[in-house]
């Protein structure tokens, strides 16, 4: 059985980083639904990352993405292409940072908590399966070491997952 190890609060970014990537490596390992390592990503990245207060996937459904598996209080269920923060990081085929969601235009509120917005696409053989969504109470709270460090956790979440469009 796997258990999440703390990691230290000491620890710089890329530190926590790769030693995210490590253990969600191994909680993968051997696992290919993309659902449930959906589900166990989500808690992990909840559970070890400071200062979240929502962490989950939206999945490509038809025109829009729908809701998947997720931590923290309950979501919009629905999300067009090009709306939002999510809606517009699979618009753009990439990652979107933003330091302050009142200033996003379109910005769409799920939880009137969430000030900083962090959302990684999940890119497979050129087409966006889904996004990968993680909301902070605080202003600023994700810069580019934790936008790459994203982007490498939906490398493994993808390698690991039968993910299909």
């Amino acid at each position: 059985m796997f258990e999440a190890q703390t990691i230290p609060t000491s620890a710089n970014k890329r530190d926590l980083y790769d030693a995210l990537a490590q253990q969600l490596a191994a909680l993968l390992e051997g696992e290919p639904d993309a659902i449930a390592n959906a589900a166990n990503m989500s808690a992990l990245i909840y559970q070890l990352l400071p200062d979240l207060n929502w962490a989950g996937f939206y999945f490509m459904r038809g025109p829009e993405l729908v809701l998947g598996p997720f931590q923290g209080k309950v979501a919009c269920v629905r999300i067009p292409v090009g709306r939002g923060v999510c809606g517009t990081a699979v618009e753009r085929k990439t990652s979107v940072v933003v330091p302050d969601v009142h200033a996003f235009p379109g910005h769409i509120a799920c939880d009137s908590a969430s000030r900083s917005e962090l959302v990684v696409p999940l890119i497979k053989d050129g087409r966006v399966l889904g996004v990968l969504d993680l909301d902070s109470p605080h202003p600023n709270r994700f810069d580019e070491e934790d936008r790459e460090g994203c982007e490498r956790l939906v490398e493994i979440y993808l390698k690991a997952s039968e993910l299909n469009g």
